[in-house]
């Protein structure tokens, strides 16, 4: 089993057995919920996708590649890919709170651009940290909104002549959510390390608030049961990755995905894993 398959087991392991089983008022469905889940792996134990079950590689890709962009419109790039972004917009097609938006454009700064500068000068800088939420509406009882952003924040370091990002999430979804962030941040995290010319060092991810949904915990328990003897997964990417990313080049998501295609063997899908929003 790969690093990433052996945490994420010992973490549904975890959340099935001693976490707490509660129904949630905004949404009315019960969850096993467990707080403070961490986990950190290093470069050397591969790129972080699961195979305990078949998940869609290109939604991802194409995900990360139009939060880059600053679009908050699907239409503009990443609805060719997937339309799970399709419940949140609003009228006029637009996601108010998509993060990549937030990291581009809000705030009146390019959170992004911003980053890449100042690790460029200063490597050794602590203050390498973007965030997605806004404190002036999001949350806390006040506007509602069809969405506020999950993963709220990350924060880069370059220690060691490595990048090394920290993913800081409020809420995460175990089963469906977790698997499809962590493999986003982890592209992202080497697409900032190909921008800044650095090697690829730890992804930790943080999640506050860390659960399984009633309607997912059958296809949890399959999961606990399932090995997969699968090598670790490599993803190299080209010196010009993060300009074709922030492009939107489609030929670069057929080329992320065919490196990831070649070597992901994973376990079949399992059926009947219903969103829950």
């Amino acid at each position: 089993m790969t690093a990433f398959d052996t945490w994420y087991q010992n973490a549904l392991k975890a959340i099935l057995e001693q976490g707490i089983l509660e129904k949630n008022e905004r949404t009315g469905v019960t969850t096993r919920s467990l707080p403070g889940m961490h986990m950190s792996l290093p470069a050397e134990a591969g790129f972080p996708l699961l195979t305990l079950r078949k998940i869609p590689i290109k939604i991802f890709i194409a995900e990360q590649i139009w939060f880059l962009s600053g679009s908050r419109k699907p239409e503009e790039f990443l609805e060719q890919y997937t339309k799970i972004w399709d419940d949140f917009m609003n009228v006029d097609g637009v996601v108010s709170t998509a993060y990549g938006y937030r990291w581009r454009h809000f705030f009146d700064r390019d959170q992004i651009g911003d980053l890449i500068a100042l690790l460029e000068k200063e490597p050794s800088s602590r203050h390498g940290v973007v965030v997605a939420w806004d404190p002036g509406s999001d949350g806390l009882g006040g506007v509602k909104k069809k969405n506020v952003p999950c993963p709220y924040t990350f924060t880069v370091n370059i220690i060691g002549g490595k990048l090394h990002l920290h993913n800081i999430v409020r809420s995460n979804d175990m089963v469906l959510g977790f698997p499809h962030d962590v493999a986003g941040f982890a592209l992202l995290q080497r697409l900032l390390a190909k921008r800044l010319k650095v090697g690829v060092g730890q992804y930790s991810h943080s999640v506050s608030n860390a659960h399984i949904y009633e309607n997912h915990f059958e296809g949890a328990r399959e999961m606990l049961q399932r090995t997969n003897d699968h090598a670790r997964i490599q993803l190299d990417l080209p010196d010009d990755a993060y300009e074709r990313a922030e492009s939107q080049d489609p030929e670069f998501v057929q080329e992320v995905f065919h490196i990831l295609k070649e070597q992901y063997h994973p376990l079949p899908a399992i059926k009947n894993l219903s969103i829950v929003l």
